[in-house]
């Protein structure tokens, strides 16, 4: 399938590299308003032709998938432009700028006949698989609860490139940062929970001021709590202090617990005292210990099969999304769960503004 990115900042590269592994997709083509920004990613891709209008790229390359790597307030009028020019879709995210949006991009997609998808691409990595199988089998039960944290670290890359830059896209979401990364946080909840929900959240800014008021006025600690109609209760941090930056989850059910850490790439099921008394105490912890080696061991089989890399997550993804599009299989993302996390992050942003 012919591919073409639109949209060519920091996160194209990652979809460009991730394309190349994908035997269904070839990136023929990129598209940026800035012709210098195009020009650039065309020099680091070579083979890739330059576009600096949307509708002429998808014509003139006759492609099949569009991915956008746009900021996120552009990203429904692009995706409902290439749905309707015959075009299937991938979608960074955020998927949009608010649950209505999202609607509009996935009426889009069912009226065209085409596939549409954005990257929860965490929600395809080792641990997440893992968890994925736990549940099939019932392992754990029915979900009682889910705690989960995301650490953003505001000195990195992306993090300079928000602070550095008061007209940075970021600072007109209508969550600021946390608009940005709430995806990857809610994205791993919204399969326990239904549509019938309410949200309590707070949000903070505990850096000092910089003297900049777009700047500012962009909090960088939220807290918040879930509770679903269905009884499934979650609560969630995004911290831009909190060491080491943190990207968890830990899922409670009526029959056992488990933890996933993303950024070490462990799925640990919990340790329970079975011996009595004190001696009993000695156990756990060894049982833990293996647990993890077994992780450990699993992530250098990774590691020799070159399976280890940052966006090995990305690259399941976009082999399921090409997938889905070629075979007519499953979405790989189901589209109740995009809209789902759309409307919780609203719910979250309505919150905060109650709460300001």
């Amino acid at each position: 399938m012919r591919v073409g990115i639109v949209g060519c900042g920091k996160i194209a590269d990652g979809h460009a590299e991730q394309l190349q592994t994908v035997a269904r997709a070839q990136l023929v083509a990129a598209c940026d308003r800035e012709p210098l920004m195009v020009e650039q990613f065309a020099q680091r891709w070579p083979g890739v032709a330059r576009h600096t209008d949307f509708a002429a790229m998808v014509r003139e390359e006759r492609l099949d998938v569009v991915h956008l790597a746009t900021p996120p307030d552009s990203h429904v009028a692009l995706a409902c432009a290439a749905l309707e020019m015959g075009c299937h879709v991938f979608v960074e995210k955020p998927f949009a700028p608010d649950a209505k949006g999202a609607a509009r991009i996935l009426e889009a997609a069912r009226v065209t006949g085409k596939r549409v998808s954005v990257n929860y691409l965490y929600n395809f990595e080792s641990p997440a698989l893992g968890l994925r199988d736990l549940l099939d089998a019932g392992t754990l039960g029915s979900i009682v609860h889910l705690e989960t944290a995301l650490g953003y670290n505001l000195a990195g890359d992306y993090g300079m490139a928000v602070m550095s830059d008061p007209m940075h896209w970021v600072h007109r979401l209508p969550g600021k940062l946390f608009h940005n990364v709430l995806d990857h946080v809610l994205a791993k909840l919204v399969a326990h929970f239904d549509d019938d929900f309410t949200v309590q959240a707070i949000g903070l800014r505990r850096r000092p001021a910089s003297g900049n008021e777009a700047i500012d006025a962009m909090p960088d600690e939220l807290r918040f709590m879930l509770r679903g109609g269905n009884g499934v209760t979650a609560c969630g941090m995004v911290s831009s202090h909190a060491r080491p930056v943190a990207h968890t989850l830990k899922v409670y059910g009526s029959r056992d617990t488990v933890e996933l850490d993303y950024a070490c790439r462990t799925l640990v099921r919990a340790a329970r005292q079975s011996q009595p008394s004190a001696l009993g105490r000695l156990f756990p912890p060894w049982v833990q210990a293996s647990r993890f080696g077994s992780n450990a061991l699993r992530n250098v089989a990774a590691f020799r099969r070159y399976e280890s890399h940052y966006f090995q997550c990305m690259r399941v993804l976009l082999e399921q999304f090409y997938a889905a599009i070629e075979d007519n299989a499953a979405d790989p993302v189901p589209h109740e769960e995009i809209l789902r996390v759309a409307r919780m992050i609203d719910a979250i942003v309505v919150a905060l503004e109650v709460g300001a």
